[in-house]
């Protein structure tokens, strides 16, 4: 599937400001904490590691791979987990970190999965927050900007597994 880019939301500077600015953020907020920043794959992969490397306390770091999707591009209701946390996150303070949220059905799902591990705390980042496109109330600790309903591509976000590479 070949898609036709119709406009730049956020160009690579602006992207890397915010990034700057939730990294600051989230260094102050859990300084002194065992702070562990789990990825939710495949989408959170480049904002993942921009955003780690910002973060100027010591972090550890976990993947989850949950999707919604498959090969669509209207979100299923059903959320598949096809790699879960491996490391022991229990008493530790807990930042799940994702590109986008859409309808918040996988990101709910994985507020529910990671609390049964018994963190000391749990919150999310995400940097693209589609509010009109929610169904499920997420609570959300970080955010870096609040699109439109629109599908976007690029910086890690796919369309039928194409395009994340786009800055």
């Amino acid at each position: 599937m070949i898609i036709e880019i119709q406009e730049i939301l956020f160009d690579e500077q602006t992207i890397a400001k915010k990034i700057d600015e939730l990294a600051a953020q989230i260094s102050k907020d859990y300084a002194g904490k065992d702070l562990v920043l789990v990825g939710i794959l495949k989408g959170a992969a480049i904002f993942m590691a921009d955003l780690m490397r910002r973060i100027s306390i010591p972090v550890a770091i976990d993947f989850v791979c949950a999707s919604s999707y498959g090969m669509a591009t209207v979100p299923a209701r059903e959320i598949r987990i096809t790699k879960d946390i491996g490391a022991d996150i229990k008493g530790r303070h807990v930042l799940l970190v994702d590109m986008i949220i859409d309808t918040g059905e996988t990101l709910a799902c994985l507020f529910r999965k990671t609390a049964e591990k018994g963190p000391a705390s749990l919150k999310a980042v995400v940097l693209l927050d589609k509010k009109p496109r929610r169904t499920v109330d997420v609570p959300l600790a970080y955010r870096g900007f609040e699109i439109p309903d629109k599908f976007v591509v690029g910086y890690g976000v796919d369309c039928a597994e194409r395009y994340r590479n786009l800055p």
